[in-house]
């Protein structure tokens, strides 16, 4: 195996997954291909993939029903790719737990450097299992599950530890995508800033987009869609948000401390 690891092409055209695998051959990957869903699922799964390109048409069963078979087993970056330009494709795609889309036909240069940019991300996130004991309430478990780091941010009741990509909520554990903890983290850090949805598309993609990257109406729905996912996980009410606040027309900005909304009231 090399140092990248293993990834692994799931695509049923020919052409399109030789240029796949050279793309990330290239790139310094192991490379292993399937040209179906099913046997797709047993390669990733056999191979213990870090990175996986999903193909949305597949003759058995759909990209979509693969990387749910996949989230069952494995943390792989997966990027989906479709031909087709429909929005509610890439939104599907990233409720199912796809780190990233696109379109067919795409430039190779810009798939390696979506996948390089995936990769430097750590590889280990909050999807781990945290060690036994850490599942505790109150005090303790800001302790348990975060070291003394001042790296590690807390507000209302949330913990997250950069370091080990652990999300403490009220004591419990709470697993999420790589693109939904950097999203919480680059709000936390924001300390209450605005963060508009060009920023944080930015934050999700990494250093491919740069400041002057075009960014389109589907990158903005993506981040939508990701920060509906956390409020979700976290179990907000975005009525009355306690951790992830919409500003309209412009993006989002963390919640008040409690104590500064029981002073407002």
């Amino acid at each position: 195996m090399t140092d990248l690891g293993v990834a692994v092409v799931v695509e049923d055209d020919v052409d399109v997954r030789n240029l796949v695998e050279a793309v990330l051959s290239q790139a310094g990957f192991e490379v292993h291909s399937a040209a179906a869903g099913r046997e797709g699922v047993d390669v990733v799964r056999l191979r213990d993939a870090s990175v996986v390109t999903l193909d949305v048409g597949l003759p058995d069963i759909d990209g979509y029903e693969v990387l749910r078979r996949i989230r069952q087993f494995s943390d792989a970056y997966v990027v989906m790719l479709t031909a087709r330009t429909d929005e509610l494709d890439t939104l599907t795609a990233l409720h199912t737990g796809a780190d990233d889309f696109l379109s067919k036909p795409f430039r190779p240069r810009e798939l390696r450097a979506r996948v390089a940019a995936m990769m430097r991300r750590p590889r280990q996130d909050s999807r781990a299992t945290p060690p036994a004991g850490s599942l505790l309430s109150g005090p303790e478990a800001a302790g348990s599950a975060t070291p003394a780091d001042d790296s590690v941010l807390r507000h209302n009741g949330l913990t997250l530890n950069p370091e080990t990509r652990l999300i403490v909520v009220d004591g419990s554990a709470t697993s999420l995508t790589r693109s939904e903890f950097d999203l919480l983290h680059a709000l936390l850090k924001g300390a209450g800033a605005v963060r508009s949805k060009t920023e944080l598309v930015r934050v999700v993609r990494g250093e491919y987009y740069r400041a002057d990257a075009y960014i389109s109406e589907s990158d903005e729905r993506a981040v939508e869609v990701h920060i509906g996912n956390l409020r979700r996980k976290l179990g907000e009410n975005p009525l009355e948000p306690r951790w992830l606040q919409t500003v309209r027309g412009v993006g989002y900005r963390l919640a008040p401390e409690r104590g500064q909304l029981s002073q407002r009231t």
